[in-house]
């Protein structure tokens, strides 16, 4: 403590890149480049070697290739944000590490039985070609404006802060930092992903984790020693921003368990709970966090890749176990960082921090969306704040090359496989990667959206909690209840996503502030009612909707051929395929899920404000 006010007071980082950082930068990108090079001569130019790597990744590479397509500049970005305004809130999410486990040792048979190469294609063996090109397609649409969107604006929101000097003038256009470093980081992972594939991918992730790691936990520890500690962080955020507890509620409504009210200043009722929007009510948190969680961990073509470029159930498993493990971090690496940087800008222990703090001493939220990237700039010393960028660059690499890859073995596999059955090997490798080309030119056209949400990290989980529901059901139902037919899967499907999709259509107007929207619909209106509506209610509306339709139409219905979905379900599961599953494990991964189940129940536990 006593050398903290020198440190504040004469530590001035520069806040441009130096060249030792630029040294830096440039070692990491020689290492990616070399991997992907030794990955493409050791390749082979079929199918199964690029979608999946031929089926022959180890289980640490499964475990960090899953953990680094998850934890994208996106999550870095937006979790340091909400940290910064929320606290430890949204850990929920990045809590939801047991979900994995989920993958490991309920989905991970099924999938490794099928040897599928989609998400789709398993379902088409377990429901209809129907189903399967409605899964397709619908996935395609969510990796369009969710990851590869997301990813895009979150480099650009690193570049923009970090290297705000930087632009080019072509024909009279202005192009600032912001699209150059997307741009360029888009062009090199495209690169490497579409040269090397899914071996490229993984074996570069591995790569990435490291970096990744390293990188945030030297922020969080060079931030807590310039503040002073962890007693002091919790003493200027406050235990409200140390309890994972308490209600998000928005600014002027009374956080509580109770059904959440606002009123005015007469105390006359304006708002009820239900149809809030803005807030994570505590009811949606419990219910819609986790059915978006067990949809991506467990069912979500861009992670579960990983687990079917597994040699065996085995592999696949410690692989999911492991990526179990390792998304026990970000709560710490990437949450623990936006507390950290609202703190030193309360504090004035970094003044150029203090932009994002208003004069009543409450965070801004526009300006906190960039925690993370701003500690970077004005906090750290030369070299180091080289190997925090380029971990925030490895980060942006990893999702996007993860999604990538997974869009270019969807439409390939599940899409244009179909409508040419004959396509040679080359072919489809080929198609698979001019179809990433195209929905990255998409995403990019869709960034707007993105730029008008509130929140990064919200509108992730706003468009995930729309689009995900239908496809949880059909594959949670499908897996559990033999019974469960082709049409109820279809129907579910459909009006699943077409309750999704229309609640994206009425948002986005009021997103972007199109014309005639700036102030959103006419009050009590319907569309006004949809729009404000809270989108994690709305998601629970969809998910109950799906099932619900689901069941009665499978139960109106003829039964399914059992013979034909033999070990597709737990119903249909033979003998010798429990023994199989069951000689696949042993007391190791027992203790590996128990411990990562017993560090989230202490993260609840010490997480109480």
């Amino acid at each position: 403590m006593r050398n903290m006010t020198y440190l504040a007071t004469a530590v001035q980082p520069s806040s441009t890149l130096t060249g030792l950082d630029w040294l830096m930068i440039a070692l990491y990108f020689g290492i990616l480049l070399c991997v992907a090079w030794w990955v493409v001569k050791k390749g082979k130019d079929t199918a199964d070697d690029y979608f999946l790597a031929g089926r022959n990744l180890s289980w640490w590479i499964i475990g960090a290739s899953i953990f680094a397509s998850n934890i994208g500049s996106e999550h870095i970005v937006g979790l340091a944000g909400s940290g910064a305004t929320d606290g430890v809130a949204l850990a929920h999410y990045e809590l939801h590490a047991w979900c994995l486990l989920v993958l490991a040792w309920v989905f991970v048979p099924f999938y490794a039985r099928s040897m599928v190469f989609t998400m789709p294609e398993f379902l088409e063996k377990r429901f209809s070609s129907s189903s399967r090109y409605m899964l397709s397609i619908v996935s395609l649409i969510t990796f369009i404006v969710s990851k590869i969107a997301v990813g895009i604006f979150a480099g650009g929101v690193v570049f923009a802060t970090l290297l705000p000097e930087i632009h080019l003038n072509i024909a009279g256009i202005e192009i600032n930092s912001f699209w150059i470093g997307s741009v360029a980081v888009i062009g090199l992972t495209g690169l490497y992903t579409a040269l090397g594939g899914m071996r490229a991918v993984a074996y570069n992730d591995a790569v990435q984790v490291v970096v990744l790691i390293t990188g945030s936990a030297l922020l969080t520890f060079y931030g807590l020693h310039l503040l002073g500690g962890w007693s002091e962080l919790r003493r200027i955020c406050g235990s409200d921003m140390f309890n994972l507890w308490k209600p998000i509620t928005p600014a002027g409504v009374e956080a509580t368990w109770l059904p959440v009210l606002e009123k005015n200043a007469t105390g006359q009722l304006i708002k009820q709970a239900w149809y809030f929007n803005g807030a994570f009510p505590w009811p949606g948190m419990l219910i819609c966090a986790p059915i978006i969680g067990l949809w991506y961990w467990c069912t979500d073509q861009y992670i579960v890749q990983r687990a079917l470029g597994a040699p065996n159930e085995h592999i696949a498993r410690r692989g999911s176990i492991f990526a179990a493990f390792l998304k026990l971090f970000p709560v710490y690496l990437f949450i623990i960082p936006g507390l950290i940087c609202f703190a030193l800008a309360k504090s004035g222990k970094v003044a150029e921090l203090a932009v994002m703090i208003s004069p009543q001493g409450t965070p801004i939220s526009s300006e906190a969306q960039a925690a993370f990237p701003l500690m970077v700039k004005y906090m750290l010393p030369a070299g180091l704040r080289g190997i925090v960028v380029a971990g925030l660059l490895s980060a942006l690499m990893g999702s996007l090359a993860g999604v990538f890859n997974a869009c270019s073995t969807l439409f390939t596999v599940d899409l244009y496989e179909k409508w040419k059955p004959g396509a040679s090997q080359h072919e489809l490798v080929r198609t698979g990667r001019i179809a990433t080309v195209v929905m990255v030119i998409i995403a990019m056209l869709w960034i707007p959206v993105v730029q008008g949400a509130h929140g990064l990290y919200n509108y992730l989980q706003a468009v995930q909690g729309y689009l995900a529901p239908p496809i949880f059901v059909v594959f949670f139902f499908g897996v559990f209840f033999k019974r469960l037919n082709a049409k109820g899967c279809l129907y579910s499907m459909v009006i699943g996503f077409i309750m999704g999709l229309f609640r994206m259509l009425v948002d986005t107007p009021v997103t972007i502030k199109l014309s005639g929207f700036e102030n959103g619909y006419t009050q009590g209106s319907f569309l006004w009612i949809i729009n404000n509506i809270n989108f994690q209610y709305f998601s629970v509306l969809i998910t109950i909707v799906s099932a619900v339709i689901m069941v009665v139409v499978s139960y109106m219905t003829q039964e399914p051929d059992y013979g034909k979905i033999k070990g597709l379900t737990y119903g249909t599961v033979s003998d010798e395929h429990r023994k199989d599953s069951r000689d696949s494990w042993d007391w190791r991964e027992v203790v590996a899920s128990a411990v990562v189940l017993a560090c989230i129940i202490g993260a609840y536990i010490y997480f109480r404000g």
